[in-house]
């Protein structure tokens, strides 16, 4: 079953930026995964203002891929200092239709 990975990430400073692109671009790689949006180009149209400077969507072959990538230890200090330097919410959803018919 596919998941998605779907983050609103709005950095409080940038130093982490540079370290950070490389190599989870090659762990997302590593774990299946692939970005289908990385970007600062979104609109809200319904709802709460929700700010953020990027939306990033990752498409993965498994929750368990997701959560493998997560857990990397090679991720591990990129995730720490993404984490430290920006507001983020990441949120796992499964590739399915609850209400359909």
């Amino acid at each position: 079953m596919t998941y998605y990975s779907v983050l609103a990430v709005t950095p409080t400073r940038d130093d982490w930026v540079p370290g950070y692109i490389g190599p989870a671009n090659r762990l997302v790689a590593k774990h299946g995964g692939q970005y289908l949006a990385r970007t600062a180009s979104h609109e809200q149209l319904e709802g709460e203002a929700s700010e953020a400077a990027l939306r990033i969507v990752i498409q993965w072959p498994s929750a368990e891929a997701a959560k493998a990538f997560m857990s990397d230890p090679e991720y591990l200090p990129h995730l720490e200092a993404r984490t430290a330097g920006s507001n983020s919410q990441h949120f796992l959803v499964e590739g399915k239709d609850d209400l359909a018919p």
